[in-house]
């Protein structure tokens, strides 16, 4: 079976860190709407597994990852 593509990394700012080995990261994006153009901002919440203390503010980079659990499918992959 063969990787059928690079795996998506956002960045984002940590939220939360009172779970053991996971984080809150959000990620805010800015899009233009479709028909209006006018600039909408999003945002939304990922949990992300990690070994490493990260404290609330934090940027870091997240990427996809193998289920961890029912919610955390991503990984901190480092500190920006």
């Amino acid at each position: 079976m063969e990787n059928t593509g690079k795996k998506r990394e956002l960045e984002g700012v940590v939220v939360s860190n009172s779970m053991q080995d996971t984080v809150r990261v959000r990620v805010d994006t800015v899009r233009a709407h479709p028909r209006y153009r006018k600039v909408v901002n999003k945002k939304k919440i990922f949990f992300a597994h990690t070994k490493d203390e990260y404290n609330v503010g934090d940027k870091v980079v997240i990427r996809e990852s193998k289920p961890y659990s029912k919610n955390v499918r991503w990984i901190v992959i480092n500190k920006k």
